[in-house]
């Protein structure tokens, strides 16, 4: 199993999600920041795919061409493809900000010192990001995860081996 440290040298930045045309364009999902962010990169999954051209779909998410790809058969294959990028690729974080990378994979613990799990995913439904935590030990009925609001509030530290959340947000 690989170690969760390899894990973090690749951010993913965006998913292919089905062909856009006849010419090989591809729908993409964005993880990131938007177009501007993923236009900053050139290849992608370790040189697989080179990007010639992004632009936004006007709906979140954008449209893609890449130098392999260029009909819309190759485009479908495609689908479900997560374009990634090396960590070392990424500019450097100002104070407080953070890839959802490097959260992935965290031991959770509350600010009293009981452990609860560790983190398995980030998500943003609109107004703030959202830390799921997989609960540990994972109980035999009722919830196996919980959320909490990447907020000062709840998510009072976090350093490159732990994520402390206030009490009152644990479950």
């Amino acid at each position: 199993m690989p170690d969760q440290r390899d894990a973090r040298r690749t951010v993913e930045l965006a998913a292919i999600t089905g062909a856009h045309g006849v010419t090989g364009e591809v729908r993409l999902k964005m993880f990131g920041d938007g177009v501007e962010a993923l236009s900053a990169h050139t290849g992608f999954n370790e040189g697989a795919l080179n990007l010639k051209k992004v632009r936004s779909d006007n709906k979140g998410g954008a449209i893609a061409r890449f130098a392999e790809v260029t009909n819309r058969t190759q485009a479908e294959k495609l689908r479900g493809t997560v374009l990634k990028v090396s960590r070392d690729a990424l500019p450097q974080l100002e104070e407080g900000e953070f890839y959802h990378a490097d959260l992935i994979g965290l031991a959770v613990q509350t600010d009293e010192g009981d452990t609860l799990g560790k983190v398995i995913g980030v998500h943003n439904f609109g107004a703030t990001d959202v830390i799921e935590i997989e609960k540990d030990p994972i109980p035999v009925k009722g919830m196996k995860t919980f959320m909490i609001p990447m907020t000062k509030a709840a998510v009072t530290t976090w350093d490159q081996s732990r994520m402390v959340i206030a009490k009152e947000f644990a479950e």
